[in-house]
């Protein structure tokens, strides 16, 4: 699979928005423990949006599409998640090829946008224990894979992987941001919330990619 049509990215993203909405007491959990609790209600909240605006909605563009669920999520979440997770979807603007279709480097460019457009509004870097450890070594992994590769299926999968390393070294860092700055050598130990939710938005995009073969 080397391409996806406008159809098939927005099957992926509900398959997404479903997985983040099942996993809302997992994500409360990992931030009750340095946070304020919240995130897995906000997630929820915004991949609900999400689905409401979206499922019944046809599309001519990709453009279109992600800019519907950024705003869903906007506006719908509220706070620094909000900001920072609508980024995902507002930041990434297809230059070239069609609208309806997305290749995986295409796909790999967005997404690399995307995380400049979070990194100049939240101003974290790697490190600092947010999403964007697991944002930013996704990115870059699914750049590098696509560089030489067509299949979208195996950029997810690397994707993936590097989302869950980052994710998972979150438990080393002191927090920057957020409730858990006030904890400082206390919140190492804890992994980050919206870390987490980046993991699993991008193991939702593998594990679709893996069903579009087996279908």
């Amino acid at each position: 699979m080397d391409k996806l049509n406008i159809n098939q990215v927005k099957e992926m993203i509900l398959y997404i928005a479903q997985e983040i909405i099942d996993n809302k007491a997992y994500l409360t959990e990992v931030d009750q423990k340095i946070g304020d609790g919240d995130h897995g209600i906000g997630m929820e909240t915004g991949f609900t949006n999400v689905k409401n605006t979206i499922e019944q909605k046809q599309y001519a563009s990709i453009n279109d599409l992600f800019r519907d669920v950024g705003m869903a999520m906007l506006n719908s979440m509220g706070g620094a998640s909000g900001v920072i997770f609508s980024a995902i979807f507002l930041g990434g603007q297809k230059d070239s090829g069609k609208e309806d279709e997305l290749t995986a480097d295409e796909f790999a460019k967005m997404m690399e946008k995307s995380l400049n457009m979070i990194k100049r509004r939240g101003k974290a870097e790697l490190g600092d224990k947010t999403m964007v450890d697991a944002f930013e070594p996704a990115v870059r992994a699914m750049a590098d894979y696509s560089a030489g590769n067509k299949d979208f299926g195996g950029m997810l999968s690397a994707g993936e992987l590097a989302a869950e390393q980052g994710m998972l070294a979150t438990k080393n860092y002191v927090a920057r941001f957020g409730r858990a700055k006030s904890l400082m050598e206390r919140s190492i130990g804890c992994q980050d919330a919206g870390a987490t939710s980046v993991y699993l938005m991008f193991r939702a995009m593998r594990k679709w990619a893996e069903k579009q073969k087996e279908a």
